[in-house]
């Protein structure tokens, strides 16, 4: 049966993405702040057809930690699903960094190409980073909010891996707050898994993390200590310590 869901689901994203990215092209010519309400409508009927069709719930934890000014969010990496749910559901419009090279996937890539987020180029190596720099400082000051999953790709739920500096030294360089996000999207939406399982999703979101006054390696390891203790309230069974035999 969750094969059955999972396949009417993907039926679904296929169906629906087309025609909106056709629509994105159409209302191009828009202000941006138009272009991004609009757009974001397909990530959120994504979120609202992976209930529908696979029953997978969610809720937020510690909305009240959203700040109403300048911040960068640095959140753990486990599934699609978070990078659907981010757009769609935050009070301010996010802004992810990526590679540029998703510009030119057919459909998707249109639609987030409109979206003047923060696209780099990883060919020119070292300048990528001053990249984020340069664009993050100018979203920050558009009123948008930097999104980074500083694991650098999706870790399964239980592990761990080592969190990159990008997040921690584009909030040191700006002296923007960092807002820390923990979740456990991978319980229900495996990396590279087809089937989809129901479940509730928790999102929680720490409280801000001062950018000004400590070293970007500091600011990195808070982020990190409170996002794996956060993953360890969500869901202590992941670790649980096996016992010697």
């Amino acid at each position: 049966m969750a094969w059955l869901r999972s396949l009417f689901y993907m039926v679904f994203l296929v169906v629906t993405v087309i025609p909106y990215a056709i629509a994105c092209v159409l209302w191009a010519p828009l202000p941006l702040h138009w272009r991004y309400k609009l757009t974001v409508g397909w990530p959120r009927l994504a979120i609202w057809g992976a209930r529908a069709f696979c029953g997978i719930r969610w809720h937020i934890k510690g909305a009240e930690n959203l700040p109403d000014g300048a911040c960068v969010l640095l959140s753990n990496h486990q599934s699609a699903w978070e990078t659907l749910f981010f757009p769609a559901h935050m009070p301010r419009e996010v802004c992810y960094v990526y590679k540029k090279e998703l510009h030119m996937l057919p459909f998707f890539g249109w639609g987030l190409a409109l979206l003047r987020m923060i696209p780099i180029d990883r060919a020119r190596g070292r300048d990528a980073f001053e990249q984020v720099i340069r664009q993050g400082k100018v979203r920050l000051e558009e009123g948008r909010w930097p999104l980074l999953f500083p694991q650098g790709t999706r870790v399964a739920p239980g592990q761990a891996a080592r969190f990159k500096m990008g997040g921690a030294l584009l909030a040191s360089r700006t002296g923007a707050v960092v807002i820390p996000v923990a979740h456990n999207a991978g319980e229900c939406w495996r990396r590279n898994a087809f089937v989809k399982r129901a479940g509730l999703i928790t999102v929680s979101v720490g409280p801000a993390i001062e950018s000004q006054g400590i070293s970007p390696e500091a600011l990195n390891a808070k982020v990190q200590a409170w996002i794996e203790g956060e993953m360890r309230q969500l869901n202590p069974e992941r670790y649980v310590q096996q016992r010697p035999a």
